[in-house]
């Protein structure tokens, strides 16, 4: 047989496994195919199949009537954007998508690669979990994913998308992915199924509020973004990765723009109220600062009093971390100081220069918070921003009390640029409460408690919260117009970016998990 037959007929074969029967399957249940779902990822034409051949060597509990190549997962390399990825795409119309050993090594191998070749890997999971008719040798197919993840974590990005079950330990490679994606109604991700639960506690309840997008972008935190179907879902993967370098020894992505030196924002006089006991939109402040329609926000739904994402500034790839005020007052507590703490570490791995919008009167204070282990939780932002190397930029725009003032923007703790508005207010904790403690024995003694308090707070907060105070200390480095803060924070960067640190000669350091 000639060899341009034999491909040919190794072709079919590989075509005869997406039968439209199959394929028709997955649409009714309004999902795609593991070959159409790698189609619209990639761009076109770039895809070349590793391993489509291979196939499960175990015979047992009716195995051998279900071996075929592949063994329910795609796997190769292609591009997004003209930038090499590796990708594996479980194949659900193929036993479940289970894992078995060679499924296993397939995905081991994608990860591998894509860190010897020093680009992102994308899985695309669709799996009822472990194959049980494979026993053991399931389980350690898993073991070797989650190591080679490790070993990979840090040096490429990883990305996982959630297009149907992710089931037992099948979730936790979204558990050790630096990114999430699922689409409502479609997306679950659980250790232990409806039919478990309801066994062991009695419980009833359906997989879409068991682990469904929702609850994992609202209330577990699991999941970095949602979107309504598979299409936009792969779109936005593709542009995730606009703003990301190929690995840990790059630089993100940057324009060659510059910001206009007479770019004023007089807006932002308008946005953020003179009044501080007001609330505002810290996200109309990010959309006025950093390049038009540049924002892309990560985990929006949970721990919505802090703000985390993507943005560009004269065409740079920075980070932002920010508190939204009119949340809970921006204040931090467990779960936000989780996010930030998690998305600082991410920019610092792939050398992207931090901006830090603050305005907060401080950690979230109750026994709640505490019992929860805010000393713990709040200990991981500290963690974060000393350890992390890249260019770091603070703005206060107008509260930064306490232990958050020292988290988001102490000089001593590392950051590079402190800068603030002449509407900031900086100190151990706001001037209500500062005079409480200090003057409660004069308040006591006085005739017009009320008035001296009055008195008091407006002494207090021209004197030792005034950013003035705080700039002839030494630990503001500017104090600017808002209406020129695009201007002066480009500037910063600008001169920031070269910047290097020495590594301290350890292992690593054991931060407060």
């Amino acid at each position: 047989m000639a060899f341009d037959e034999k491909i040919k007929k190794l072709e079919k074969e590989l075509a005869g496994l997406d039968s439209p029967e199959l394929a028709a399957k997955q649409h009714q249940k309004g999902k795609l195919t593991a070959r159409e779902r790698i189609g619209l990822l990639l761009d076109k034409d770039s895809f070349v199949e590793i391993n489509p051949f291979a196939e499960s060597r175990f015979s047992d509990f009716g195995m051998d009537k279900k071996k075929f190549p592949g063994d329910a997962v795609i796997s190769g390399l292609g591009k997004i954007n003209g930038r090499q990825v590796c990708v594996y795409s479980q194949d659900f119309s193929k036993i479940g998508g289970s894992l078995g050993e060679i499924h296993g090594q397939k995905v081991i191998s994608a990860i591998q690669t894509a860190r010897k070749a020093g680009c992102p890997v994308i899985g695309i999971i669709d799996s009822g979990g472990a194959r049980i008719q494979e026993g053991i040798a399931s389980l350690d197919g898993y073991a070797g994913i989650f190591r080679e993840m490790v070993k990979a974590s840090g040096i490429i990005p990883q990305i996982s998308v959630i297009l149907g079950p992710s089931a037992g330990g099948a979730s936790y490679a979204p558990g050790l992915s630096d990114f999430v994606f699922m689409v409502e109604g479609i997306s679950q991700m659980y250790i232990t199924g409806p039919e478990v639960i309801k066994a062991v506690t009695g419980e009833k309840i359906s997989f879409d509020d068991l682990g469904g997008a929702s609850v994992h972008a609202l209330e577990s935190g699991c999941a970095h973004f949602i979107f309504k179907n598979e299409k936009s879902c792969l779109e936005n993967v593709r542009g995730l990765l606009d703003y990301l370098p190929q690995n840990n020894l790059e630089n993100p992505p940057a324009g060659d723009s510059m910001v206009d030196t007479t770019d004023l924002r007089p807006e932002l006089l308008k946005i953020v109220p003179e009044d501080e006991g007001k609330g505002y939109d810290m996200k109309e402040v990010i959309k006025e600062i950093f390049d038009l329609d540049s924002f892309l926000e990560v985990q929006a739904g949970f721990a919505s009093n802090s703000i985390a994402g993507f943005a560009r500034l004269g065409g740079q790839t920075v980070g932002i971390a920010a508190n939204q005020t009119k949340l809970m007052a921006g204040t931090l507590d467990v779960n936000s100081s989780d996010k930030i703490a998690r998305f600082v570490r991410l920019c610092d791995t792939f050398n992207i220069p931090i901006i830090n919008l603050i305005d907060t009167p401080g950690y979230l204070p109750g026994t709640d918070q505490e019992h929860k282990g805010i000393i713990r939780h709040g200990a991981k932002i500290l963690y974060a921003y000393a350890e992390a190397s890249v260019p770091k930029i603070s703005l206060i725009l107008r509260k930064a009390f306490g232990g958050a003032y020292i988290a988001l923007a102490s000089r001593e703790l590392g950051y590079d640029r402190v800068i603030a508005w002449p509407s900031a207010q900086i100190g151990v904790m706001g001037p209500e409460q500062a005079v409480k403690i200090i003057f409660h024995r004069d308040m006591e003694n006085s005739k017009d408690p009320a008035k001296l308090e009055k008195e008091k707070i407006a002494e207090l907060s021209e004197t030792f919260l005034s950013p003035w105070q705080a700039a002839r200390l030494g630990k503001l480095d500017l104090i600017i117009k808002p209406q020129e803060t695009r201007v002066i924070l480009s500037k910063l960067l600008e001169a920031l970016l070269n910047k290097r640190e020495p590594k301290a000669p350890r292992k690593h350091g054991n931060i407060p998990l």
